[in-house]
């Protein structure tokens, strides 16, 4: 929390403070998101070979425990598997095809909402009292769109893209 938020009163708890700043596990959400699709994506253009989480951290460019704790996560919803031994690593559990980037959304997110009203707003201003529950049916609306366009876009076509989107900067 920033000192401004400090001299203001923000709750320590606040997941917001009043300068825009998030906390932590905001960021963390959309982050661990981000890395897991392109475990995912990673895994796909493997062509079935096992990648062990140093082979995917090195091209996260991130700790192979994080990687390891979010495979764990998505082999739970059943997007990826372990094969033990030497050479083993991580595979997808079922076609790239199959696997939608709702599904991947779906293995990250722990309390299913996106986008959270601030919960210290304060209850004597006409605004602090009402705004929670107006922004909750703009917030509603916002995250299922979000979750219909998800769901339309698989880890083969984010595979697809990427690579296609490497080649072309290679030939530029």
């Amino acid at each position: 929390m920033s000192r401004r938020c400090q001299a203001l009163g923000v709750a320590a708890g606040a997941r917001l403070c009043y300068c825009g700043e998030y906390r932590n596990e905001v960021t963390t959400m959309n982050t661990r998101f981000s890395v897991a699709v392109h475990i995912l994506t990673f895994l796909q253009t493997r062509n079935g070979e096992p990648a062990s989480s140093e082979l995917i951290a090195s091209s996260v460019n991130t700790n192979p425990s994080l990687i390891r704790r979010l495979l764990s996560q998505l082999s739970r919803e059943g997007l990826t598997r372990s094969v033990m031994g030497s050479g083993g690593g991580a595979l997808l559990m079922r076609s790239a095809e199959a696997i939608t980037l709702l599904d991947v959304y779906n293995a990250m997110d722990e309390d299913g909402a996106v986008l959270r009203t601030h919960p210290d707003a304060n209850p004597k201003c006409p605004i602090g009292r009402n705004i929670g529950a107006v922004l909750e049916e703009r917030f509603e609306a916002a995250e299922q769109a979000l979750r219909a366009e998800l769901a339309r876009i698989t880890i083969a076509a984010i595979a697809k893209q990427t690579i296609k989107r490497d080649r072309s900067r290679r030939l530029a």
